[in-house]
């Protein structure tokens, strides 16, 4: 079987390797795992037919795999990979319906041997799949056909006493008695001159009497033999017709109605008079130019609705959206949510939408999204089934509404006191290490030690440097203030800044690449605001390739040149770059990629300094590559 794929789950690094190798030279196209709860959720988007697992794994050992694959993904063969140890595990695992166990370490006979075991039984199964298949088509093919000769068998018993009862209904509609006249139906009889021979009481009632006039006469857009009436065709072709028409009332008034006619035989065989069956439709067209007003303000209040609202289809495609999704998401029609709103290719893990089709129930979710436009917005997400008249749910409706606005007002009244709070571990550090170089500064006095003077004064300036960092963050964030804005020449300003990260970057082995250009003209800014929130970017910089530990040749760097009327500020690294998720939320308040070495306040501060200043960022990142912010600021005079 050529398009067998096999799943490798062990937490050995080199196992992996190896013996995916192996697999590989079998033949088979191989995927690996690190454990159990990573397979798992590979399950969720890949295909596999075989899967060999280790059994000894941390967060999710082997029998515990096996037994959740048996549950949901029941067609999946499992190996199980044992020391000559754990063979009371093996027999577990086979009670746990594991297909076979390999003890190791592995011979490459003995695997190849239970592979191809296993894969003629997978094999065997889809024969006999198909088999089971092609035979229930052909029960059902024959018994359709069965259907269908017994319809035909009562349709010709019906058509042979269709004339007879057509001739009763003649004599019925002609005696004014009968079934037709209880009918809410307007009927008539009609020869084969096209005159109207004999109508029901109610097409009297409704269109006076007709009885004399031309076939043709009753119908508004017809007024000779040229333009053929239902009667006259069904005497031209011999069969029934069936058509929307337009009678004249008695008061000049036009009535919608759906015709339906039929020919009614002589002895002879001949068509000698037509029977016409009109149904009323005034009704009906008032309920249908009803419902389609309804339709309409609906529709209205869909496309109206202050939020961005989609049905998604149960592949998380989107069937529809509302006008205020068009307008911030580009063509979203046919796209998935989770690519249009986070740029992702696989649903989010706390996606409401999924939760709804599982469950029919509806569900919340708070995140951040990023539109066409790259603005950043806080949304409250909820979820909403759509069934079908059977009960069965076929859509859900999602509802995000922009509560960006309120986060902002919130955050700005509660948070400062989180942040402090979140904050006292670091100052309580920085303290500690205050009053060690306070100490190492007075015994290096005491003992006129110069040496020791000099490192407890380095210690001292670069706590109360940490120190100062952290106050103006909190002051800029707590209490906002007009910037000071004066004339500065770029260059130079972009010279002295690049500077004061030239020690952080030599001391965490990251080269320092700079392309300063002179005569870059004239910016109008606050130098203090401007100058943090650069230095904000290139401390990003720094802390990006130190954290991607293995990696040669770590390089951050700034560019600046003139685009047009701005000044173009590129700011790089080839660190360990972020995901498009990341990437969607770095400026975020109080999100942070660095765990507890961050506060999430810098590049908030930072992106709110530039805007402030008229200016935009753009941002490129790919994980493992580098990450690039690009800074466009108004060039003055």
């Amino acid at each position: 079987m050529d398009d067998v794929k096999l799943m490798l789950v062990d937490d050995e690094e080199g196992i992996r390797r190896f013996l995916g190798l192996t697999l590989g030279d079998f033949g088979y196209d191989v995927v690996t795992a690190a454990n159990g709860l990573e397979a798992i959720e590979m399950l969720e988007h890949t295909r596999v037919d075989i899967i060999l697992t280790d059994i000894k794994m941390p967060v999710m050992d082997g029998i515990e795999l096996l037994k959740k694959v048996k549950s949901e993904y029941s067609d999946i063969e499992v190996v199980m990979l044992t020391g000559h140890g754990d063979l009371d595990l093996a027999i577990e695992s086979l009670k746990a319906d594991a297909a076979d166990f390999i003890t190791k370490p592995v011979n490459d006979d003995v695997l190849e041997l239970s592979i191809a075991r296993i894969v003629e039984k997978i094999q065997m199964k889809r024969e006999l799949k198909e088999y089971t298949e092609n035979l229930e088509r052909l029960v059902d093919e024959k018994t359709k056909r069965i259907v269908e000769l017994e319809r035909q068998n009562a349709a010709c018993q019906v058509i042979e006493g269709f004339s007879s009862a057509l001739a009763d209904a003649t004599s019925a509609v002609e005696s004014d008695s009968g079934l037709f006249n209880e009918l809410p139906c307007l009927v008539s009889i009609h020869n084969r001159y096209l005159e109207i021979v004999s109508a029901n009481t109610l097409l009297k009632e409704r269109l006076g009497n007709v009885v004399g006039l031309n076939s043709f006469d009753i119908y508004s857009d017809r007024n000779s033999p040229g333009n053929a009436c239902p009667v006259q065709k069904t005497f031209n072709t011999g069969k029934g017709q069936h058509s929307r028409e337009t009678f004249i009332g008695r008061n000049g008034e036009e009535i919608p109605v759906t015709v339906f006619t039929a020919p009614i035989p002589g002895k002879d065989g001949n068509i000698d008079l037509v029977l016409d069956i009109s149904v009323d439709m005034t009704e009906l067209k008032r309920l249908r130019d009803e419902l389609f007003t309804t339709q309409l303000k609906y529709q209205r209040l869909f496309d109206e609705a202050p939020c961005y609202i989609s049905v998604q289809n149960p592949d998380y495609s989107i069937a529809e959206v509302n006008r205020r999704f068009k307008d911030d998401f580009t063509n979203p029609d046919g796209k998935t949510c989770f690519k249009t709103y986070k740029h992702r290719d696989a649903p989010c893990k706390d996606c409401p939408v999924r939760q709804t089709f599982k469950d029919g129930e509806s569900h919340q979710l708070e995140t951040v999204i990023k539109t066409e436009k790259g603005e950043h917005k806080n949304v409250l997400v909820w979820s909403a089934p759509i069934r079908d008249v059977y009960g069965e749910i076929v859509q859900v409706m999602e509802m995000s509404t922009d509560i960006t606005e309120i986060r902002r007002l919130q955050d700005h009244l509660t948070s400062l006191g989180i942040m402090l709070g979140s904050m006292s571990h670091g100052v309580k550090g920085m303290l500690t290490a205050l009053d060690g170089g306070i100490y190492r500064l007075e015994s290096g006095l005491r003992k006129n030690d110069r040496e020791r003077v000099d490192d407890a004064a380095a210690v001292l300036k670069n706590m109360v440097g940490r120190v100062r960092k952290m106050v103006l963050d909190i002051l800029y964030y707590a209490k906002s203030r007009e910037l000071e804005l004066e004339l500065v020449e770029a260059a130079p300003f972009l010279i002295d800044t690049a500077r004061l990260i030239n020690q952080k970057a030599e001391s965490a082995g990251v080269d320092y690449r700079l392309d300063i250009p002179d005569n870059l003209g004239t910016i109008k800014i606050d130098s203090s605001a401007m100058s943090a929130a650069l230095v904000n970017f290139l401390e990003n910089a720094v802390d990006a390739c130190e954290s991607c530990i293995g990696k040669e040749d770590k390089y951050i760097g700034m560019q600046a040149a003139v685009d047009g009327s701005r000044l173009k500020i590129s700011i790089f690294d080839n660190g360990m770059g972020m995901d498009p998720e990341t990437r969607d939320k770095i400026f975020t308040l109080f999100f942070s990629s660095k765990g507890k070495r961050g506060t999430g306040i810098g590049l908030f501060i930072s992106s709110q300094t530039i805007r402030d200043h008229g200016g935009e960022i753009e941002v490129e990142s790919e994980p493992g590559t580098g990450t690039k912010f690009t800074v466009f600021l108004p060039l003055k005079g």
